[in-house]
């Protein structure tokens, strides 16, 4: 049989559903991100404040617990596990959200285009929202494992160890949980996405990434000072969804501070207190965070091509 009948051959094993074909993707660069031990590490190192939080629910519940470690006022609870105790565990590990995508967001679409591998990509029966969908999978299990699914759990922790009747109070929470960590997830994943696709650099692409979130706090901050007004905090995406959007998902109090941070210890006349800024009104800043995804994935959307263009 000549060589040449040999090589070109039908591929006749199982083929991957269609609706699914995009986790090919995801599962690939998730494994080639966990060889790298220090990754790894990270991942496993962003659990601590999870098993803390945990011990302190148990803590809280648990008076001979207390007794035992010698804590002081043995007989009442360590913290008062509320909402606001959740939004801040979410909070944290929000923190560890971010760095781990600085990390892996830029390495996953940058590689692939200046290797020009895409168009072997899109020659396959890949479309391109299913190619930004496989990417942006590796992020959001990657992520999702280590925000909204352990808190969760913490929520059934909790719930198990308090009183009857805590459950079917606080139940509207896990909804919060899961929305509040999905929004985080999705936002920092379209801008680390989009970045990986116009910076090929990196290391370059991770600084931009700290400069958008970083950076636009520092000029926002610096404008609220400057005019003394709170609008400035419309350049800050992050506070748009820690400081106005998850409160409201928690049912808590916006929470903003005023253009003068000793304006909260004088007392100010009721006449005067109209002058004082206002906080940004949660439907401002749902817009501003659609108007960022949105943009993200124009970007996306004009970079991710079959063919490239070369002049010179």
């Amino acid at each position: 049989m000549a060589v040449y009948k040999r090589t070109y051959r039908r591929y006749d094993g199982q083929l991957t559903a269609q609706w699914s074909r995009f986790l090919v993707l995801t599962r690939y660069s998730l494994s080639t991100l966990f060889d790298s031990r220090p990754f790894t590490a990270f991942v496993v190192l962003s659990a601590i404040p999870l098993l803390l939080s945990a011990v302190i629910v148990y803590l809280s519940h648990s008076a001979a617990a207390r007794a035992l470690l010698q804590l002081n006022d043995a007989g009442r609870a360590l913290v008062e596990i509320d909402p606001r105790f959740f939004r801040q565990v979410l909070m944290n590990q929000g923190l560890f959200a971010f760095l781990l995508t600085a990390w892996a967001g830029p390495g996953l679409i940058a590689p692939d285009l200046a290797n020009q591998a895409l168009p072997l990509y899109l020659s396959r029966p890949f479309s391109r929202t299913e190619y930004v969908l496989g990417k942006m999978g590796v992020l959001f299990l990657l992520l999702s494992a280590i925000t909204w699914l352990p808190v969760l759990l913490l929520f059934a922790l909790q719930s198990g160890l308090a009183e009857a009747g805590w459950f079917a109070e606080n139940y509207w929470l896990m909804g919060s949980i899961f929305f509040a960590g999905v929004l985080w997830i999705v936002v920092v994943a379209l801008v680390s996405l989009a970045i990986s696709a116009w910076v090929r650099w990196r290391i370059v692409a991770s600084v931009f990434l700290f400069g958008i979130f970083f950076v636009a706090a520092a000029f926002a901050e610096m404008i609220n000072g400057i005019l003394s007004t709170t609008r400035g905090h419309l350049l800050n995406i992050a506070h748009l969804i820690f400081g106005v959007i998850w409160p409201s998902l928690f049912r808590l109090g916006q929470e903003v501070a005023a253009a003068n941070p000793h304006a909260r210890h004088r007392h100010i006349p009721a006449a005067a207190a109209p002058l004082l800024p206002q906080p940004i009104p949660l439907w401002e800043a749902w817009v501003v965070v659609l108007v960022v995804c949105s943009l993200c994935l124009v970007l996306l959307n004009r970079r991710l091509r079959a063919r490239e263009v070369v002049r010179g």
